[in-house]
């Protein structure tokens, strides 16, 4: 509190990750704010049917926000509407589960609250705009995202030049333990094969050429899922539970 027993406000733009309920008319909603990161807030009767925030403070939604800052949680003040993906996502059961894996997602990529991170919440923003409006293949989009968002941790995959020594490629050898495809001389026993279609559809999605995406069999989508899947559970070491839901 100020030096008057108020609490102070803050801004932020945020995207709703999760709701949990609280008593017996509050949530505690977990955002993706741009410039704090994560923040976790209370608000406040917005499970009663009068609540004017209502349907703002639900999963997918990216809102501005205005909180007061408290001891343990802070508390929801404002909320304003920005993107309403939730919308065009729940209305479809593919862009429903893509979407709840992508949240879940960024959630464990930022189990530390108040560290920002900006280029994870563009991602974020962004790959919700385009599931929402049905621009690319859910699980496209879904893959694309994971991809990226790895990268921005800091673990970027490799699909064509040697993750271990650098040779321009493309291999054809692939291992989640090295960091993505490796040349014959750093191949390892457990490397495996994977079509060179599905790596090249990997690369696209990592470089957002969503020509080559969009016309990519089904099959290499398939596969591509699968090592996206793997790679991101070898580097959270935990599985991100609602993948297992996804259409493929």
């Amino acid at each position: 509190m100020d030096q008057n027993g108020a609490m102070p406000l803050y801004r932020d733009e945020a995207v709703v990750l999760r709701t949990q309920k609280l008593g017996e008319a509050d949530r505690i909603v977990t955002f993706l704010t741009r410039e704090r990161g994560r923040v976790r807030a209370v608000a406040k009767g917005v499970r009663k049917t009068s609540s004017r925030l209502g349907g703002r403070v639900e999963p997918f939604m990216q809102v501005d926000v205005q909180f007061y800052e408290g001891r343990s949680l802070d508390v929801v003040n404002q909320v304003e509407t920005i993107g309403a993906y939730g919308l065009g996502i729940a209305s479809d059961y593919g862009r429903y589960t893509a979407g709840t894996a992508m949240l879940e997602t960024t959630e464990r990529l930022t189990e530390t609250e108040g560290e920002p991170s900006l280029q994870l919440y563009l991602l974020l923003v962004g790959a919700l705009r385009a599931l929402s409006a049905g621009e690319h293949a859910p699980a496209l989009i879904l893959d694309a995202f994971l991809l990226r968002s790895l990268a921005v941790a800091g673990w970027a995959p490799s699909f064509t030049d040697c993750a271990r020594c650098g040779e321009p490629g493309p291999h054809r050898s692939f291992t989640i333990a090295s960091g993505g495809s490796v040349c014959p001389p750093c191949r390892p026993a457990v490397a495996t094969a994977p079509h060179p279609a599905t790596l090249a559809l990997l690369a696209a999605l990592l470089s957002g050429d969503w020509d080559v995406a969009d016309s990519s069999e089904e099959r290499h989508r398939r596969e591509a899922s699968g090592i996206t899947a793997a790679y991101l559970q070898w580097h959270l070491e935990r599985q991100v539970r609602s993948l297992r839901l996804v259409e493929r």
